[in-house]
């Protein structure tokens, strides 16, 4: 019988059901008795055949669409032994740290060295035309490192046999979906086929039909921990080493540090040692490098696309160590905050649909009417817990003063110009880092790495960021394409804008000596009697950019109490009375000619919002 279903209260309707009084319809010849036993899907597969025979497609074979066979490769525990793990694409210190760790819980891992413009050539060689230059540089680099082992006597068989290599996969609207497709196409045409490319996010301990397990990763928390200790800790040695790098006094003191306390904590992970211990030992490292923070060094705040901004080689014009040569200290971004945005997805997605009257069973689907609490209680815990951990971790080290990113506080600041429900690339933190940057006065230049034509960032955030640069004058912002040559043109471009980033915090530090009446050299020797000031580890409280009019701020505030508390003051009723996080004025002047009288009610309306948000400021 044919039915209907009206889409709210589940009753099923037939043809009798229906009132056609008043509806000029011709129903004379229609048996009505016929029409409820209509096959709709057959009836509609018989037109289809039809109309194909009519215009001439009749005799052709349907379409057969291609499919990846080897989508969910694997391998088996009983593999795990003699099976070698490659993988890599974090930074230097993560992608060491994460081998350690994974050592350290048994596994056979290999972090492949970082791609360089061989790796480039090579996956430009074995790839498809078209996609981003992240693809060529981790692709040629895996293919690179296999045709090495072939080079050096592994048999291809061997090689396929007995190594897997496992990425980071995803699905949205960039090239990124594609990458594991280009790393079998690639593996393909170089003689590999049949080399494994496993999908971080589709392994899992998981029951074969013969009931062994049949996946070879094992993905207890013990797995999980020493993988998030890995990542965290290599975050926070990034941080701590481009603090201290560019006022560092013996050159090259800080990289060896650097080294030192990387091959410590690498050594406490395979070794399974006390891990503190280890982190103690690295904070003394640093601890010896002789620092100068009285130099003038214009704060770079690197964001972009994950990859692009993540590497220290050729795939990014090795841009973090370009920058401190030209003088510059740099904040880089951490995957840390990546994984608390990812939870704020997951917490955001229960919140949308904690209003829905129905479940859905979808990826994100609320299958039972208790378990969105339960999940969004797990996501609070574990959004907690990766905090609490990078904290405790980070003090050990030595990382003191550092607060992570608020994810609820970019979302709201960024809500007014770019849709957060908007999961593409890194979504709106490259925008909300702008505006945050901006607002708080937290670098003097912030400059945006991308690779050539990504959509997300380059399509889509780099769009949004020319309002903001209009609404905050005097921001200096430079998003860069790298492309895996042009390294000249992105330099020329670079030095540019670092040239007015160096102006702005000469002036930065001028204007802090002249509020306190000091000069440089007063300042200097103020560190010297209070050695404290200058130990490698501490940081002056933020108040401008720089580091260097911290330093006069701190030294000021220390010397002349009084005077600072006048300043103090005028600064928090300035504070009081402006705009902190402006928003776009059209928002507001959505009058329009014929009727303006409803135009002002609703921008009234609008403002009266704005105005009980305690976090937006009203636009006056």
């Amino acid at each position: 019988m044919t039915t209907t279903n009206d889409g709210h209260n589940g009753q099923l309707y037939s043809f009798k059901d229906l009132d056609l009084d008043g509806i000029d319809l011709d129903l004379e010849g229609l048996d009505l008795a016929e029409l409820e036993n209509l096959d709709v899907d057959a009836e509609l597969a018989k037109f289809e055949a039809q109309e194909r025979e009519r215009i001439g497609l009749g005799g052709q074979k349907p379409v057969e669409h291609w499919v990846d066979v080897a989508a969910h490769p694997t391998f088996t525990a009983e593999e795990r032994q003699q099976m070698t793990i490659l993988s890599g694409g974090l930074s230097i210190a993560q992608d060491y740290l994460v081998q350690g760790a994974l050592q350290g819980v048994g596994y056979k891992f290999i972090a492949l060295d970082t791609p360089d413009n061989d790796s480039f050539r090579v996956g430009k060689e074995f790839g498809n035309r078209g996609q981003c230059n992240p693809t060529y540089f981790t692709v040629g680099n895996l293919v690179k490192h296999l045709v090495h082992l072939r080079n050096t006597g592994m048999s291809t068989d061997e090689i396929i046999r007995n190594h897997v290599f496992i990425t980071a996969g995803a699905c949205g609207p960039c090239r990124f979906g594609m990458y594991v497709t280009e790393y079998r196409k690639a593996l393909r045409d170089a003689g590999f086929e049949g080399f494994r490319v496993l999908l971080f996010e589709q392994t899992g301990g998981i029951e074969a039909e013969d009931g062994k397990e049949s996946q070879g990763l094992d993905l207890e928390a013990k797995f999980f921990i020493g993988l998030a200790k890995g990542a965290i800790i290599g975050d926070v040695l990034n941080l701590l080493f481009h603090r201290i790098k560019p006022y560092e006094v013996v050159e090259g003191a800080a990289d060896e540090a650097m080294e030192t306390a990387k091959k410590t904590l690498y050594d406490s992970f395979v070794n399974k040692t006390n891990l503190f211990v280890a982190l103690f030992k690295a904070q003394r490292a640093f601890a010896k490098v002789e620092v100068d923070r009285t130099k003038v060094k214009p704060m770079v705040d690197v964001i972009g696309e994950f990859w692009a901004m993540t590497t220290e080689g050729e795939g990014n014009y090795f841009m973090h160590r370009y920058l401190e040569q030209e003088g510059a200290e740099i904040e880089v971004q951490i995957l840390t905050t990546w994984i608390l945005f990812l939870l704020w997805e997951s917490k955001r997605d229960i919140e949308r649909r904690l209003t829905l009257r129905g479940v859905d069973g979808g990826v994100y689907g609320l299958s039972e009417v208790s378990e969105p609490f339960q999940k969004y209680l797990k996501l609070r815990v574990a959004d907690l817990a990766a905090r609490g951990l990078f904290q405790v971790l980070a003090h050990s080290a030595g990382l003191f003063g550092f607060k992570l990113t608020n994810i609820d506080e970019l979302a709201q600041i960024t809500a007014d110009f770019y849709n957060t429900e908007l999961r593409g690339g890194k979504s709106y933190l490259e925008v909300g880092k702008l505006i945050f940057n901006a607002a708080n006065r937290k670098s003097n230049m912030t400059l945006s790495i991308k690779p050539f034509g990504c959509m997300p960032s380059s399509g889509v955030s780099d769009g949004v960021q020319t309002t903001i640069t209009e609404l905050y004058p005097g921001l200096i912002f430079l998003p860069i394409e790298t492309s895996g040559d042009g390294a000249v043109n992105v330099y020329s471009r670079v030095q540019m804008m670092l040239f007015k980033a160096k102006q702005a915090a000469e002036r930065d530090v001028e204007d802090a000596l002249h509020e306190y009446g000091m000069t440089m050299d007063e300042v200097k020797a103020f560190c010297e009697r209070f050695p404290i000031l200058n130990h490698p580890l501490f940081r002056p409280p933020h108040r401008r950019p720089t580091t260097a009019a911290n330093m006069v701020e701190l030294v000021g505030t220390l010397k002349h109490p009084v005077k600072a508390a006048k300043i103090a003051w005028k600064r928090l009723k300035e504070r009081r009375n402006a705009v902190l996080y402006k928003t776009q004025p059209h928002k507001f002047n959505t009058a329009k000619p014929a009727d303006s009288a409803s135009g002002e009610a609703n921008a009234g309306a609008v403002r009266a919002s704005v105005a009980n948000d305690k976090t937006l400021p009203l636009v006056n």
